[in-house]
Formats: C-alpha cells, structure tokens, sequence
C-alpha cells in the first residue's frame, strides 16, 4: 500500500486566534502569509529540501512571485488545514499552490500559487536541483485540471 499523495497530506494545521484579526474581525493578510510560510517548508522538506540540506549544501529556497486569492473569511476559533501541491519542476525551479480550508466543512478559504528558486546562499543566484532532490519533487506531481 502507497502512502499518500502529497495533496491528502496536510503540510499546515491551526487554529485562529483573535490576535489574527484585523480591524473587520477576520482573518488578516499577516496570519494568511504565515500560515502559506509553514506550509512552504513542511512541503519542502518532504521532498528532501531540509534544513540539514540546506546546511550541508549551502543552498536554500528563495520565493519568485506568489499570487494569492481569498475565497472566505475565517474567524476567531475556526480551524484550518493546508494542503499542497506541486504544479510543475523545472532545473531551478518549482511552480507549487497552497490550498486553505476550514477544517470542519472543507470550504475553500484561501489558495495561493508560487514559483520558488532553488538559491545557491553565498552567490546569491538561482542553481539547478541536484537530480535526487528533482526526482523527489517530480513523483509527487499530482495532475489537476487548470
């Protein structure tokens, strides 16, 4: 039996909190980037792009452009849960969306897609994935309709 796919695991899990609202009683745009930044590195780091990666290698993960779309509020007390998938792999890159949803219905709340750089730290410059990490990337694909 397969484990499985990268989109039915969670790469976020929370609560809200009214210190996440803002002056309207929902959700603010501060606590949305934090959440999608969690779930950047859980799903990083389940394709082997870890911390101790990143120390070894001297690379990390530099984020290109990032488009976010809000579906439904959230408020205080609601619990949610991220889901990530991964779009597309090229050498230096990855095209990936984070998905939102209220916990205890499944509503869509939030969707964010981003193009993230695989950095060389010290040159400050884009470099190709090694071929193990690109491997690791490319057979978590899960196809959707756009």
């Amino acid at each position: 039996m397969s484990g499985p796919s990268t989109e039915e695991t969670p790469t976020y899990v929370g609560v809200v909190y009214p210190a996440d609202s803002d002056h309207m009683g929902h959700v603010n745009i501060a606590r949305y980037a934090a959440i999608f930044d969690a779930a950047n590195w859980t799903f990083f780091a389940r394709h082997g792009l870890s911390r101790p990666y990143f120390e070894a290698s001297g690379c990390g993960m530099a984020a290109l452009a990032q488009e976010t779309t809000y579906h439904k509020e959230l408020f205080p007390g609601d619990t949610i849960v991220a889901f990530t998938e991964l779009l597309e792999v090229r050498e230096k890159t990855i095209r990936y969306r984070h998905q939102v949803r209220r916990s205890t219905t499944g509503d869509l709340v939030a969707t964010s897609e981003l193009i993230a750089a695989h950095l060389n730290r010290t040159q400050h410059r884009a470099v190709a994935f090694p071929a193990e990490i690109r491997e690791a990337l490319r057979s978590g694909i899960v196809a959707h309709p756009q």
